[in-house]
């Protein structure tokens, strides 16, 4: 594993969090219109968000890594202002993985830069691991790598506990005790809450879980010791990360704990560096934006 030193020589200003002076346009991925903000130019950066978020997750670090890359940040599908197809089948993570291939396609280019962060890190990570000829770099932050995730759903009865809402929100009606109020109250602070409300009032609650119907883990019953955890087709044999990867994690993150990192060298068949991060949650890119954006534009001009 490759080291990585928060003692820079290099020195980036914290710029403006991203407004509406970005470029906004859609991808067609075979009929479902996804959503993007776009600014920069330069090598392609994607940009995925997790649960519950939109494009605006990446507001800090937008400007700043805009500066000699085009970054594009996307509306996952069921979010905002793109597409919400009906059914768990259209969430399940082949069609996640060729939103990313829609995207790229989109803007022309043969490979790209991944960011990712909770739902959009797990998408990351499998799309390294499935399309690597298409990504110079992975980013990813608060989601351990798929083997580390499941290591800890079977071995470690805390992160089963600390995971036990992922079970929850699969059941038939879990979407129906959600409300964008209550999703933005866990994001945003007052100032930006608002903007949050109106991005979930537009987007599709049932379509949001989804995401944990079609692709987390099927709850076991408790005397299963430990209790065998299904795994979807996607995650069966997973291939190896073949490009560098940079790994961010708050580590007062309760939902996914930082052990889930432990190994995570075993799974790259690249450069890793991971940065740990006191005192920030699950949302590290938010709770600590200015540190988040330094580290991944240091790693991007190593």
């Amino acid at each position: 594993m490759r080291g990585f030193s928060l003692a820079w020589t290099l020195v980036v200003a914290a710029a403006a969090p991203a407004q509406d002076n970005v470029r906004h346009g859609m991808v067609d991925n075979d009929g479902v219109q996804l959503h993007y903000a776009a600014a920069g130019a330069g090598p392609l950066v994607v940009m995925l968000h997790g649960f519950p978020d939109f494009w605006w997750s990446w507001r800090h670090q937008m400007p700043a890594l805009a500066e000699d890359h085009q970054v594009v940040a996307l509306d996952l599908r069921g979010y905002n202002r793109s597409d919400k197809p009906p059914g768990v089948a259209a969430y399940r993570m082949p069609v996640l993985l060729s939103d990313v291939d829609a995207v790229i396609d989109h803007f022309d280019c043969e490979r790209a830069i991944l960011v990712g962060h909770d739902w959009g890190g797990a998408i990351a990570w499998q799309y390294a691991m499935w399309r690597p000829q298409r990504v110079a770099k992975l980013i990813v932050c608060n989601l351990p790598h798929p083997e580390g995730l499941m290591r800890e759903l079977r071995d470690n009865p805390q992160q089963r506990e600390n995971s036990a809402y992922a079970h929850e929100f699969q059941a038939e009606d879990a979407h129906e005790r959600l409300t964008a109020e209550g999703l933005a109250a866990q994001v945003a602070g007052p100032k930006e809450r608002p903007r949050y409300v109106e991005a979930f009032r537009r987007s599709d609650r049932r379509a949001m879980l989804a995401y944990y119907k079609a692709n987390f883990p099927v709850a076991q019953p408790a005397e299963s010791n430990p209790p065998p955890v299904r795994r979807d087709t996607a995650d069966q044999g997973l291939p190896r990360v073949q490009c560098p990867v940079l790994l961010i994690h708050g580590l007062e993150d309760q939902a996914l704990l930082a052990s889930g990192l432990n190994d995570t060298w075993e799974w790259i068949d690249a450069d890793l560096t991971i940065v740990t991060v006191p005192g920030a949650g699950h949302f590290v890119h938010h709770d600590a934006h200015d540190l988040v954006t330094r580290t991944m534009r240091a790693w991007l001009h190593r």
